[in-house]
């Protein structure tokens, strides 16, 4: 049996992606892609990265996050204006917002339809739909 060498999940997924493979990128790309899908922003990821030892700025982690996102191994999540989160599941789905606890929570694309859209603008086509609903915690205590 054949043994997976640390980083041969991450390059392959670099590599697809036409990405060169830098050791940030590398130890990023290990971070976010190799475990269970997440939404992370880019402090939660620069934090990560500082507790597993990676030295990297915050301005390359946001470099290598709309990469990743250009690449397609990520989709950007606004939730409001200059507020992102990054998503690791890029398949169709939408979101809850928690608002009070500021995180993202998938909606199955399945779960939720959408009656009719405006037609496109003339020359466009419609490539997606972001849904994200907003929620607040309910107060049960009274």
């Amino acid at each position: 049996m054949d043994k997976i060498r640390p980083f041969t999940k991450a390059l392959n997924l670099l590599k697809e992606a036409k990405l060169r493979p830098t050791l940030q990128r590398l130890a990023l790309a290990r971070l976010l892609l190799e475990g269970e899908h997440r939404h992370v922003t880019a402090e939660q990821l620069h934090g990560d990265a500082l507790m597993a030892k990676i030295r990297v700025s915050l301005a390359t982690v946001y470099n290598t996050l709309h990469q990743f996102t250009d690449a397609g191994l990520l989709r950007e999540v606004v939730v409001e204006q200059g507020r992102s989160y990054f998503d690791t599941n890029t398949s169709d789905h939408h979101h809850f917002f928690n608002v009070d606890r500021s995180e993202l929570i998938d909606i199955p694309g399945d779960a939720l339809s959408v009656g009719s859209l405006p037609p496109a603008p003339r020359g466009t086509n419609v490539s997606r739909v972001d849904i994200i609903v907003q929620v607040r915690e309910v107060d049960t205590r009274s």
